[in-house]
Formats: structure tokens, sequence, C-alpha cells
């Protein structure tokens, strides 16, 4: 028998109390808790409903009866439909203060635990942040029209964009170029996505324009594409990037698949300062265009800075640094002249990172490759003495590596963090179960305008 489709509420007056994690306004009707997109807390809207669950629905708001002080006009046309950001229409102040209260609650929530001191939360430039990313892409046969940019609220559509505040000026003000480029290929229905990452340094000597500007770095897009391209496709792509100065790549299969198009070589790297690392020197990370890079470069330096400042090194130490990548933190912490260990699980990002310490002369690093999710008794690594501990794990944390880490000599642990309720669950095992104590934490604003929370904490053996 076919399922039948639940029956939607007509539109309704609430009045909003609270914010989710995810950044949707909460209130009660008939006693039910109703999750209300582009609400926030103090405000009456009207709404209309979108979904029904056993405990909780689910509404998007379309008329405010009665706004909040700290509702702002979002700087984005598009706020609203697409799905890559979720609170333009709050405060920037007051989205830091909902960041921090989530941390905090899941710290108290699902860790029973809480920091002896609340850390000042780390911020950067609030728009035109975004390096690195994945714009869908969709042919829409009765428009004849590609769609270019993030998901849409309802993940099922393309948000069809014209502009991108979040992501640098060479994504966000192209959108609309990127479309008529995908318009204009015989293979437009086989390309799924474009994903972009950006770095320092210029391409063969020039810049990317940008609307008859300059911005300094190169660009690089990687084509997606399901079937092969033709060659008058491959010519218009290579017009393309020669025309706006970027370097476009193509991906016919999975991330080993990924070649250049134009131009054939390609530097695509990031600076840390002698300033950012605290040392004599900075460092050079160099990547490839698939490669993992922290999104935002200023956030990066200043949550480098921090968490070395947090590992408190003193002479002789030598530190462990899990979930490493390209060496973010490993790098500079070597290059302040401290013997370290990096362990990652993607080996092409190992073979980088080991890439990366030769390039940059230093000896006192090793990186290693292993899935930190497994049994690691047989890796040599696991012999060696460590005094600290950096780790930057997944969303998923890093429940297993801690359980099987010779934690009684590691007297500090600076812990980096993608998930709130991760590391909460983390700072609940370390501290309850292995003797350490929660000395701070706090947030940094890796993603401004999204719901996304990064942070960071340390903790001490007692």
């Amino acid at each position: 028998m076919a399922r039948q489709r639940q029956r939607l509420d007509p539109d309704f007056e609430i009045a909003i109390d609270g914010l989710t994690h995810d950044g949707r306004g909460v209130g009660r009707r008939d006693g039910k808790a109703v999750f209300v997109a582009g609400a926030l807390p103090g405000e009456r809207v009207r709404a209309k409903q979108t979904a029904k669950n056993r405990h909780f629905d689910e509404a998007a708001a379309f008329e405010v009866l009665e706004a909040s002080a700290d509702r702002v006009a979002p700087r984005c046309a598009h706020f609203g439909t697409c799905g890559g950001c979720v609170l333009q229409h709050l405060d920037e102040a007051r989205q830091i203060e909902a960041k921090d209260r989530v941390l905090t609650e899941n710290m108290a929530r699902i860790g029973h635990v809480e920091p002896r001191e609340w850390f000042t939360p780390i911020r950067d430039a609030q728009w035109g942040y975004r390096r690195k990313g994945r714009l869908s892409v969709r042919w829409v046969e009765k428009k004849a029209k590609a769609l270019v940019g993030f998901r849409e609220q309802d993940p099922r559509f393309v948000a069809d964009l014209t502009e991108c505040h979040t992501v640098i000026p060479a994504v966000g003000q192209r959108i609309p170029a990127l479309s008529a480029l995908v318009e204009s290929l015989e293979g437009r229905r086989t390309i799924p996505q474009i994903e972009f990452i950006a770095g320092d340094g210029a391409l063969d000597g020039g810049e990317m324009a940008i609307d008859g500007g300059r911005e300094s770095g190169v660009l690089a897009l990687v084509f997606r594409h399901l079937e092969p391209l033709s060659a008058g496709d491959r010519e218009k792509l290579a017009d393309f990037a020669k025309r706006e100065a970027v370097a476009v790549f193509l991906q016919p299969g999975g991330i080993d698949t990924v070649a250049p198009l134009w131009p054939e070589h390609v530097d695509l790297h990031f600076d840390l300062s002698a300033a950012d690392v605290g040392a004599a020197e900075g460092v050079r990370l160099q990547f490839r265009p698939l490669d993992f890079i922290q999104v935002n470069a200023g956030l990066n330096r200043q949550m480098i800075a921090r968490a070395l400042d947090l590992l408190d090194l003193k002479p002789g130490e030598r530190v462990l640094d899990l979930f490493c990548g390209l060496g973010n933190f490993t790098l500079p912490i070597a290059r302040r002249g401290f013997d370290v260990v990096g362990v990652e699980g993607d080996a092409g990002l190992v073979a980088r990172a080991r890439q990366n310490a030769e390039a940059n002369g230093l000896p006192n690093v090793r990186f290693f490759a292993a899935d930190l999710a497994k049994d690691l008794s047989g890796e040599p690594w696991m012999r060696d003495g460590f005094d600290k501990l950096l780790i930057d794990p997944p969303r998923a944390g890093a429940a297993e590596v801690l359980a099987q880490l010779p934690l009684k000599a590691i007297p500090r642990i600076v812990y980096v963090s993608c998930h709130p309720g991760s590391l909460a669950r983390d700072a609940g095992f370390l501290v309850k179960e292995r003797g350490y104590t929660l000395l701070g934490a706090g947030v940094m604003d890796m993603f401004p305008h999204t719901a996304h929370v990064e942070s960071i904490a340390v903790f001490e053996r007692r």
C-alpha cells in the first residue's frame, strides 16, 4: 500500500523563545515544540509548516510580526533559500554568543563537565572568508539554464545563485560566469559539481581578475564530469581559465583522477608567517586541489597561535599531533624547534606533509599514515614517549584513539574540534575516566553566518 503524505497544517502564528543548534527559532504550539527557520528568539512570526514529527514540528517563517532587536537585514539576496548560511539575519555579535551557548550546553548536557575558564571567542573576517568549498551544478532542461550554487535549505535542490558573500570574492562574484560557462558546454548535463580552493602566490605571474579589479592569490576550479568531455568543451574551459586567470582542473573519476587542464603546472600553497608560528621563520604548506585545508585563512592563523600557546611547550618536550593533515599545526611546532610526530589517516596528505617538512627544512618532524579509529597497538609511533598531545579530529571526534593512547604519560592535551557534541563527549571521558582537568574551552568562528561551531579546549592531568 502506498504511503500517504502527511497533511500539513495551514499558516499559523507563533512566539519564538529559543534558538536551535542549527540556527532555527524554537517555539511551542499546543504544547509541541516547533522549529522555525528564519525566526529569532523574542519574535512573533507567521510560519508555514514544512514537516510533522512525533516529538516536534518544522516550519518556515514568512512574515515577522514582532521583530527581535538582534535582527539585521541579510546581506545576501538568496538568504532564506540557499542553505549555505542560516544566520545572516542575526547580529554578528549575537551569532558568536549563540555558538558560545551551544558549546556550553553540549559540555553540560553530554560531557557533564565545565572548564575552569571560558576563553574569549576567536573571530576574523565575517565576509568573503571561505577559500575552499564545493558548488553543486544542475542543468535544468525546462529553463535551459545551469544552476551553480550551494544546496537550498531543502537539499534536494540547487540554489540559483547570482552571488555569494561568504566565499572569497574570486568565487562569489564569478557564479553567473560559471553558470554561463556550464550552459555553453555540450557536456553540461554530466557536470554535477565544481570544487574551488584558493592559495597564496600568483598564477603565471598574474593575479585573479574580478570585475576589473585584482585579488592576490591562485584560484583553482575542479570540474567533476561523469562522461568524457569533447575537445570543444575542453577548449572552452581552457579559454575561461586563461581569460579569468584561474586554474582549471578536470575530475573524470575519483580524487586520483584530478588533472590540470590549464595551466599545466599550478603552484598551490599557503604561507604562515614567522609571527603566525611564533618563530624566526614561517612555513609554507603546498597542497593539491582536493586536499583539506582550513577554509578561513585569517581564523586559521589565530587558531594556530592559540593552540601553540595552550600547549605551553617547554625545551626538550616532544609533541604528538593526531589528525595532522598537511601539517597545519605540526610544521609550526617543528619550526619552533620541538620534535613532533604527525599522524593522519589519508596517505596522500601524509605524503604531502612529508614533502612540506622537507621543503621547509624541518628534520625534527616525522609523519605516519594510520587509521586512528582502528587498533593502533602495532604502530611504531605508539611506542614513542610524548609530553604534549594536539588533536584535531573530524566531526566524529577522537573516542577510539583516546581510549588507546598512554595518556598517563601525557600531562597536557589541546583538542581542536569541529563538532561541539563529540568534543563534549571526549571531554567527559578525559575528565571522568582519565584524570584530566578541563582548564579552558572556547569557540572559534571559522564559519561566520552559519551554525557551524568550531572550538578549542585544553586539558591537564590532575
